[in-house]
């Protein structure tokens, strides 16, 4: 009986023995021409064992890769597409690059930044103080959040011009109604504020209800 352990090693163990034993049979062939007419073959059978690769782009070249890899890239064949070399494979890939925040602003997120950068292409008027309005309500309730605390306007006004490098001073603009910045977020507080007094005001009436009978 022959074991696992004295057989040659698989490159791709998912595509089974009889594969790589196809592609050491056509390595060993004496013509380049066979080795090609082998090679195609082999792909062919290697998409139709595994023809959920027929989803992927690019699925052939692929198969192509996969099969210089279980040659060990010692293949003398002709491929239709670029082979990726071992070193390509081997290479870690590039650190990814993470936008980042100035300072200590990282609970505003991208989206704030994304929005400061329209804001500053806008030119001056209704629809540009518009989206500054909307910019410093969404930077307080980030800021709310984040912090569990309350924030000044003026602390917002001076986030919102150094992340935005000076070019967005809310100080400076006369024709923005800055009364309509923070107003759903006010607005929500003192509803909050009056349910919370209206439930107060209930249970004392409910105790002193209870205490004269």
């Amino acid at each position: 009986m022959e074991y696992n352990t004295e057989r040659s090693h698989l490159n791709m163990p998912e595509y089974g023995r009889i594969v790589q034993a196809l592609v050491e049979r056509c390595k060993i062939l004496e013509t380049k021409e066979e080795r090609n007419e082998m090679a195609v073959a082999i792909v062919d059978f290697m998409g139709q064992r595994n023809p959920q690769l027929r989803d992927e782009e690019n699925y052939k070249h692929k198969l192509w890769d996969h099969l210089f890899i279980l040659a060990g890239y010692d293949l003398d064949v002709d491929s239709p597409y670029k082979i990726t070399t071992q070193e390509e494979l081997q290479s870690k890939p590039k650190p990814m690059e993470y936008p980042k925040l100035q300072g200590d602003f990282k609970f505003y997120g991208k989206s704030i930044l994304q929005l400061i950068e329209k804001a500053i292409e806008l030119e001056a008027g209704e629809e540009k103080e518009a989206l500054i309005e909307v910019i410093a309500n969404n930077m307080k309730k980030s800021y709310n959040v984040y912090n569990k605390e309350h924030v000044h306007d003026d602390v917002i006004f001076r986030h919102l011009k150094e992340l935005s490098e000076n070019r967005l001073d809310l100080t400076n603009i006369e024709s923005l109604d800055k009364s309509k910045i923070y107003y759903a977020t006010n607005k929500n507080n003192k509803n909050s504020r009056y349910n919370n007094n209206n439930n107060q005001n209930k249970r004392r009436n409910f105790k002193s209800k209870n205490n004269r009978n």
